[in-house]
């Protein structure tokens, strides 16, 4: 039986600037707001949006995603025809390829998508924060009679030259693309959210692939190749929350805004539009008399007896008399010890913060960046981690690290 639309979800990506958080798994597994991973958001808007047959395309370091993901029973995805896919790069005779580019590592899963005889796909990123109802997208999609549309979000002009870019003209109907122009034409920033008619794609990847010269990707050739040969090619405009958590300090800042969706517009709690995840299996949380929260969110499995403030701590957390936390997100099964201060931080997953450690809280001249700690590192007792540092190894006793 066809379907109508199925989707296939990039979720290869490396993350090489959030560095210390992806050096053991892919960007689209990285925590996110207590108790979810970045790609419980495209596969929760998927559901949300009828969507039952998802590809999920994976590369680097993909064992925990691959674990997380399952047989997709927590995204209502374990189906029997239809549901989820994990789809790795495909295995030569003589070896393994990595996926050569955005454009080949769809090519490289045409048979996939001929099982299912779609009439459109849509194409998802596994790394962006942003609620989203693609059923609305595919109506904006077919309305226009587009072969191709991609979603677009209005951003400030100062700004633009950062973004691939879509001129429109009056109709929505794409005249144009800049990557990254410095002259910018247009403030329609692509959210590399694209929407292709199945027969369409189907024949530029195929063309893409035979051509030597191409970096087999959608914003460097196969859109330029829809424009050049007069595609009817749309922009559908999103004013919903939207965010490309690639760096360290917008994953950060998207998490900042967890707590504050009344300004932000994301709001997790939304029960007309649930987002889904793999139960963390723990008991509930425990408040001791000792501990003082605010505004902050407590996840499964936490045992708190110092002070939260403005941070998210995911399951299992434990945070001991005299600790100190503000303005931080903390990562499952992560210990932080009495009297240790933990500010304006990101800290990863089993990480042992030391008595009286300092953790990003130290103003050094004009430094007020976003430190990090990566997966499973001790920071000694009494420790001192500035502002912007990047730690991937252990932090001896008294040692400090700017």
């Amino acid at each position: 039986m066809a379907k109508e639309m199925i989707a296939m979800l990039l979720a290869g990506g490396q993350g090489s600037r959030l560095y210390a958080l992806t050096q053991k798994l892919a960007k689209p597994a990285v925590p996110f707001g207590g108790k979810y991973r970045i790609i419980d958001f495209p596969l929760s808007n998927c559901v949300n949006s009828g969507i039952d047959t998802v590809g999920i395309l994976t590369q680097y370091q993909p064992m925990v995603l691959n674990e997380y993901i399952g047989n997709g029973q927590p995204w209502d995805l374990d189906r029997l025809y239809g549901g989820v896919h994990v789809l790795p790069p495909y295995q030569k005779a003589s070896g393994s390829d990595w996926y050569k580019g955005t454009a080949n590592a769809i090519y490289q899963n045409i048979p996939f998508i001929e099982r299912y005889d779609p009439q459109y796909v849509i194409i998802l990123s596994g790394d962006q924060i942003c609620k989203q109802d693609y059923s609305d997208f595919l109506r904006f999609h077919k309305e226009k009679g587009a072969e191709f549309s991609v979603a677009v979000m209005e951003v400030p002009w100062d700004e633009a030259s950062r973004f691939g870019l879509m001129v429109a003209d009056g109709d929505d109907r794409i005249t144009e693309f800049q990557e990254k122009p410095k002259n910018p034409k247009s403030n329609l920033a692509s959210m590399g959210i694209y929407i292709f008619n199945w027969d369409i794609l189907k024949k530029y990847l195929i063309e893409d692939e035979a051509d030597p010269n191409s970096e087999n990707d959608f914003g460097n050739n196969i859109i330029p190749n829809l424009l050049k040969d007069g595609r009817k090619m749309y922009a559908y405009h999103f004013a919903g929350y939207w965010k490309d958590v690639g760096t360290i300090s917008s994953l950060w800042e998207a998490n900042m805004e967890v707590l504050d969706p009344e300004h932000s517009g994301i709001d997790i709690f939304d029960e007309n539009w649930k987002i889904y995840s793999r139960n963390s299996g723990m008991t509930g949380h425990k408040i001791g008399s000792n501990a003082v929260i605010e505004n902050s969110m407590i996840t499964d499995g936490c045992r708190i007896d110092g002070s939260i403030k403005h941070s998210i701590l995911f399951s299992g957390v434990r945070v001991e008399k005299g600790a100190k936390i503000e303005d931080a997100v903390v990562m499952g099964k992560t210990v932080i010890k009495a009297g240790a201060v933990v500010e304006h931080c990101i800290v990863a997953e089993n990480v042992v913060i030391g008595e009286n450690a300092v953790v990003g809280s130290m103003p050094k001249g004009e430094e007020h960046g976003v430190a990090t700690i990566g997966s499973g590192i001790t920071i000694g007792k009494g420790a001192k981690i500035g502002p912007n540092a990047m730690v991937n190894k252990n932090v001896e006793d008294g040692e400090e690290q700017w």
